[in-house]
Order: C-alpha cells, then structure tokens, then sequence
C-alpha cells in the first residue's frame, strides 16, 4: 500500500524512452519546478513501484542514475532526498492538455474577463520600496501582536474548543456579535437585535454578497464618481449596471443619483477616494431621497474613526427609520487587512438572505478568529490599540498636509477631516501615469487616479496613502513627488 504522504509521480502518457529513463524525468522535471522540495523525501522504491505499477528493481535502477548525475542523494535510513544542484536546473514549464474551455469561453463583463477588470495595482514588492505612498495597508509595528497572541491563546483554550471547531454555517460568534453591538455599533449610533448583523470576511465580502442579492432587481446600482474599483468590480461581476455620481467637498452629489437606481453605494466617513466627508445635510438628504426614490443605500462606513479634526457624523444608518440602509464595515484599516473580518448590518429580511449566500460561497468567517476578535473586543485591547492607531494615522495626516502644502503646491488638494490619504488634482494636460511610472524607478508609489473614475477618462489626479510608510520618510518622499511632478509639468 502505498504512505498517503509521499508525493505521487506519474509516468508520461507517451513516451519511447524506457522505463528507467521516463522515472528519471519525471523525477528530475519535479525537482527543477520545486514541485517536489529538496526537504521532502522521494518515494521508497517500492511505494514508486506500486505508483508506477513497475518492478523495484526499475525504480531502484532510476534512483541510482540519479545519484550518479547529481540530482539526488541517499541519506542513511530516511531516503531518497534532492540535491540543491536539482533545484537549480533551468525550470521548464509543466505540459498540460489542452482545457476543456478555453479562456475566451469563461466569464466574462462586456467582454472584459474578471482578471482584466480595472483597479489598483502595485508592484508585487511594493513593500520593499523606499516611499510606498499606498492605501489599504497598515504599518506592520503598529499590530498588537503580544494582545492578540493572548487573545489567540484564550481562545484555543480546552474549554471553548467546541465554540469554534464546529460547521456554523448559519450562525456567526454570540460572542463577537455581542462585542459589536456593545463595543463599536453603539459609537455610531447603531441598536442592533442579533437577528440584523451578520459577520463577513471583510467588506468586500459583503459587496459581492450585496451585488448577488441586487441582480435580479431592476434598475441600476450607483457608485460615486470617482469612487471604489473593487465596490464596482464586485457588482458588475454579480450582473448589475452601473451609474456614476459625481462627488466634490461635501461627498455624493445627491441631487444627481439618476432616476431608477435600486441601489446607492457611498462611503460617507471619508469618501473613496478623494477622503471627503459626506456632510450632515446631504445624510439627511440622500436618505430622505432613498425613501422618495424606493431605492436602498450601501453605506461603507471604512475609516470612521480615523478622523484628524473635528467629531464625527452619525452614519446614515442610524438616520434611518425604513430599513433602506444597509451597513458595513471591518477590522481592516484599524488592525489588519490580513484578518478578512468585517460586518453587515441591515434589516432582518436582508440579514437572513444575505447569510445564505455566505454560506453558499464561503460558508462562514473562520469561527476561531471569530472568538478571537470578541475577545480582543471584550478586554479592551481594541480601544486601546484604536487610540494608538488614531495618534500616529494624526501624526501622519499632519506630516503630510504640510510636505503636500510645500512641495506640491501647484496642485489641488481635495480637503479631508481625516482617513489615510490624499487626493490631489493637477492642472490640464497633466498626466498622472506618467509620474507614477516616473516615481516607480525612484523608489516611490502612488495611485494615478484615472483607476477610480467609471469612464477611465481623467488623467490628472492621483492619490496619496500614508498609512503604511513611516513618519520620518514622508517629507522626503514627497519633496521626491514634487520634483518629479514639476518635471511632468514643464512637459505639458
């Protein structure tokens, strides 16, 4: 019988080699891939064998060819393992038949395949960069590790192993449930039954979720103008059409969401992203017109404690007295993005059908995460790791208001209270790809703004994140933007 832990070979379909040599290809092509690791034994020569349905004597025969090319070696009593020379064969792509679909016959929106969608793309060791002016990511010193390790701990403890080793599909924590509506829900003026909130693997999770359940209603979902590629991305995936809404200091230009729309998704808190606060009067406004216009509203409520100056607005939801707003939010820019943990609050109707489209998709939030967030809740770790956040996110919102004023003063600047980043206008004729590309082989990111429009069709705006670089670096990384920038300007 063969161990269900040894790496399984197979010989190729046709082939005039012998036996002997065929084992030794596939063996050899294993190792140059790295799909079998150099710390990994080979198979015994009989489990081989048995694999093969060839004799021992065969593979024992292959074995010792490969010993003698150097590609592997005996170690006395534990096998046959890979010599580093075997890793360092040039690689060769692994053959495959040809698909049964081919790439054209898969999905596909307006004739753009999912993968080609557009958004926000950085290079894949952005973080290896000396100025990664990027969004959506925390600075790595800033995560409580020593709380949540006990947090961690507590939760695996003996006691609780039965809370969260279990299949809830269609349930989430009490106990974190219970944290949120205690511990953040109440900050935003939310009053929560159990039955009206349902945990998500972050907000984009329930984007997708939220885009399923409008498919089949009529009309359109709107968006802000510029606003959130992946938001867009999600509906457009799940089969919807979009409409765009123009956005300017005070957030969504309510008096322009066209007629017919079955959905309005806003980020009010600080808008994507441009980070504009959507103002008390168009709160009241935009929900006053959702009841007018029998359209439901999407509230992201991202980064609504991350406020610079001046106190916070009530989310829409909380101004709400029909049901028609639906909020989410997650863990993601105040402790990490790697958690995939957020939240959905809406009326039970939704709640109830939303959860089953979870469980069809993703089943549920990993539970023990689940009791792990509750108890970082419950003890106040949160609280206190949220004032720490709010300090230096302050720090850095100041440290850059100034170096932007100083070395960026040809531009405009889209004025926030707050958030993780700046939206900055050029004049006419100025092309913020091109900057970006300039910026990459000096050592600096940024996000050309023409990803966040509907239309793709403005070319002079880019978006500054500092949630991720250290302080001491932003006025030099943004005197480096500046130069280049005024290069890009006498370029026009």
């Amino acid at each position: 019988m063969v161990s269900i832990t040894s790496p399984i070979f197979r010989l190729p379909k046709e082939s005039r080699l012998p036996l002997r040599d065929q084992i030794c290809e596939v063996v050899s092509k294993a190792l140059a891939t790295a799909a079998l690791p150099l710390d990994m034994p080979l198979p015994s020569c009989r489990d081989l064998a048995q694999q093969l349905g060839v004799s021992r004597n065969t593979v024992y025969s292959a074995y010792a060819r490969l010993v003698d090319l150097g590609l592997i070696y005996a170690r006395d009593r534990s096998g046959y393992y890979g010599c580093e020379g075997a890793a360092a064969l040039q690689p060769t792509m692994i053959e495959r038949d040809a698909p049964a679909l081919s790439g054209d016959d898969l999905l596909s929106i307006d004739g753009i395949k999912p993968a080609a969608l557009r958004r926000v793309r950085h290079p894949g060791d952005w973080f290896t960069y000396q100025y990664p002016f990027v969004y959506n990511q925390t600075e790595p010193g800033l995560f409580p590790i020593d709380a949540w390790r006990e947090c961690s701990r507590r939760a695996l403890n003996r006691g609780t192993v039965d809370e969260w080793t279990s299949d809830s599909i269609d349930g989430d924590s009490a106990h974190l449930l219970r944290q949120l509506r205690h511990r953040l829900l109440v900050y935003r003026g939310l009053y929560v039954n159990d039955d009206e909130i349902m945990i998500t693997l972050g907000s984009q999770n329930a984007l997708a979720i939220i885009g399923l359940l409008m498919r089949s209603l009529k009309g359109r979902i709107a968006i802000e103008d510029p606003g959130y590629p992946d938001a867009r991305n999600a509906f457009l995936i799940a089969g919807n059409a979009l409409a765009g809404v123009p956005v300017d200091r005070d957030g969504l230009t309510v008096s322009k969401i066209p007629s017919g729309c079955k959905l309005v998704y806003v980020t009010p808190s600080h808008q994507f992203p441009t980070s504009v606060t959507l103002s008390l009067q168009r709160r009241h406004d935009l929900v006053q017109a959702a009841g007018k216009g029998g359209y439901l509203v999407l509230e992201d409520d991202y980064e609504a404690n991350l406020s610079s100056t001046g106190p916070s607005l009530p989310a829409l939801r909380s101004l709400d007295r029909d049901g028609r707003v639906i909020y989410i939010s997650s863990f993601s820019k105040t402790l990490s993005p790697g958690l995939r943990l957020g939240f959905m609050v809406a009326h039970r109707d939704i709640i109830r059908e939303a959860r089953a489209v979870r469980g069809y998709l993703v089943r549920h939030a990993p539970t023990l995460i689940q009791e792990t967030a509750a108890l970082f809740l419950g003890l106040g770790y949160h609280d206190s790791h949220l004032r720490k956040v709010e300090r230096r996110r302050r720090e850095g919102w100041k440290s850059m208001q100034k170096a932007i004023e100083r070395y960026l003063d040809d531009f405009e600047v889209m004025q926030s209270p707050g958030g993780t980043s700046f939206w900055l206008k050029g004049p006419d004729g100025f092309n913020a790809s091109i900057l970006r590309e300039r910026l990459l082989q000096k050592g600096a990111i940024i996000d050309q703004g023409q990803t966040f429009y509907l239309k793709n069709d403005i070319l002079n705006t880019f978006r500054l994140g500092f949630a991720y670089i250290d302080l001491d670096r932003i006025e030099a990384g943004i005197r480096l933007i500046g130069k280049e920038a005024r290069q890009c300007l006498d370029m026009r």
